[in-house]
């Protein structure tokens, strides 16, 4: 699995959205299946790539959802107090030793990674870097930390990883536009063959 390009990451954000806790502090029951496919549908992700985490002191950022890795879920949390950063990032497939260790590290991608069997995740570090794959019924939930994340603040948010509640999946998706993205059709290409669109010529040529 190969890290995608890179999105603008963001600090200091206006609106931030708190996860909604729990009562008892039990896990949240997940969303129904159709409930998720129509926000999916909404940024053209894959319904089964939709998860998301919960740290303490961590408030989602809803401008930070996205597409990631083609048809993941690519979302970040953020403390205003220390600007620490917490992004996951979602895969199909599960990652095996040789597949954890060749993913270069997000914020040292070219930095030598030493990955670690801990309890059902990988710990991946290289210089003062530590990231964690988690996965879920065949997904890849990458977590990364940046800005001085402390190591635990990640590792929790790896061990925390689950599909959204109702009301977590409304807080993911709370920026999305509110109809899905239809294709853009072009009508300036040629009927037949590759070609460049068709921009007429003005005067003078």
């Amino acid at each position: 699995m190969r890290p995608a390009s890179r999105a603008p990451i963001l600090v200091g954000l206006a609106a931030v959205v708190a996860l909604t806790s729990t009562a008892c502090g039990g896990t949240p029951t997940p969303a129904d299946s159709a409930s998720i496919a129509e926000k999916a549908a909404l940024l053209d992700i894959d319904p089964a790539l939709v998860f998301t985490t919960q740290v303490e002191g961590y408030d989602l950022a809803p401008q930070s959802v996205g597409p990631a890795n083609d048809d993941g879920l690519s979302a970040t949390w953020v403390d205003e107090q220390t600007a620490a950063i917490i992004t996951i990032r979602t895969s199909p497939g599960e990652p095996d030793a040789a597949g954890c260790a060749t993913t270069p590290l997000w914020d040292l991608p070219d930095t030598a990674v030493t990955c670690t069997e801990e309890s059902g995740l990988w710990h991946r570090e290289g210089g003062d870097a530590h990231e964690y794959f988690a996965t879920r019924d065949g997904t890849t939930i990458w977590v990364i930390g940046l800005n001085g994340t402390p190591a635990d603040d990640v590792r929790a948010a790896a061990e925390a990883v689950r599909v959204p509640s109702e009301s977590e999946l409304e807080a993911l998706f709370s920026d999305a536009p509110t109809e899905a993205r239809e294709p853009v059709e072009r009508g300036d290409l040629p009927e037949n063959g590759d070609g460049a669109p068709i921009d007429p010529s003005g005067p003078g040529g």
